[in-house]
């Protein structure tokens, strides 16, 4: 019997072809489909730290992005600065550029957004009509501290005293020492009250680095806490654009701007900071949650590798494959 042998394939081919399956992957990634991790708590309890979510960028391909969309897009206010040169801008956009932050479409293009303080709670309206938004965050956020508290005490109490016989004025010593105790704090994460540290259904609660006030018990900040502005009233009253952060702002969408905040309004800084986004900064549409971790890891296996028993420990295995919301 004879044997055909098999013509070996040249270098050439296999680079051509290596070029090609990399080349359909950029094209499915940045125009077909995304892979998200969570990193903030700013949309809390829709979207968790440490959650991995699908994002769907077909389909704002062919049309606009809808009121209560969760949406991926370009960190601001890098997305409003793109290069005006052609190869550079898409370099920006699609290989290497800003981070991807994760916030719901509350207004879309020609929209009138307006945040009020009512009965002392923060409200939206939309085109005059107050939003119904049951995707509130609805738990309370408690603070933490990086490392043993009393030890920070400690050394915080050691280095004002140390500022003052330098000759630092004492107001100003401890403001120093303040603005240092702060940097050892970690983001509030959503908590609930109702359960034990041990069983909370969100992120896992270490008890000895809770901030806790004079009565031994956690400080917690509640939902529908207002944050009030201190000189918005005359330019909202006026319909004039304004935000300065607070929960009262108003804004008139021009035709390629959208209005986007987080689920979790006391932990998320969204357009009531920063202002409108424009919409070629939005790229696709958070739709399933394919797994969630209680990490703050960038790289899951980097997590496993210093962990391989813990890692399993702290997955939320009750928020694998949920559509999103």
């Amino acid at each position: 019997m004879m044997h055909v042998k098999k013509k070996q394939k040249s270098f050439l081919e296999n680079t051509l072809e290596i070029i090609g399956l990399l080349l359909l992957v950029f094209l499915i990634r940045t125009f077909g489909f995304g892979l998200y991790q969570v990193p903030s708590g700013s949309m809390e309890t829709t979207l968790l730290v440490g959650e991995r979510f699908f994002a769907d960028k077909f389909s704002y391909l062919f049309r606009e992005p809808k009121h209560g969309d969760v949406i991926s897009f370009n960190e601001p206010p890098v997305s409003f600065n793109y290069s005006d040169n052609k190869l550079v801008n898409l370099f920006q956009r699609y290989v290497w550029g800003p981070s991807n932050w994760t916030k719901r479409v509350v207004g879309m293009p020609g929209d009138e957004v307006r945040g009020a303080i009512e009965d002392g709670a923060p409200v939206v309206y939309l085109n005059g009509k107050k939003l119904d938004e049951p995707y509130l965050n609805k738990y309370p956020l408690i603070h933490l501290w990086s490392e043993d508290p009393t030890q920070l005490i400690a050394y915080a109490q050691a280095e004002q005293q140390r500022l003052v016989m330098s000759g630092v004025d004492p107001s100003r010593a401890q403001k120093i020492v303040a603005m240092e105790l702060a940097r050892k704090e970690l983001p509030p994460r959503s908590y609930d009250p109702s359960a034990s540290y041990e069983d909370q259904p969100f992120y896992r609660i270490n008890p000895e680095l809770v901030h806790k006030n004079a009565e031994g018990m956690p400080e917690l900040l509640w939902p529908g806490t207002p944050q009030y502005s201190q000189y918005g009233q005359e330019r909202i009253a006026q319909k004039r654009n304004y935000w300065d952060g607070s929960d009262e702002f108003y804004v008139k969408l021009a035709d390629d701007e959208y209005w986007v905040m987080g689920d979790n309004r006391l932990g998320s800084k969204d357009c009531r900071a920063f202002g409108p986004i424009k919409r070629n900064s939005i790229h696709g549409k958070i739709v399933l949650r394919i797994w969630s971790l209680d990490s703050d890891y960038s790289w899951w296996i980097v997590d496993l590798m210093m962990h391989p028993i813990d890692f399993w420990t702290r997955m939320r295995w009750s928020r694998f494959f949920q559509w999103v919301k």
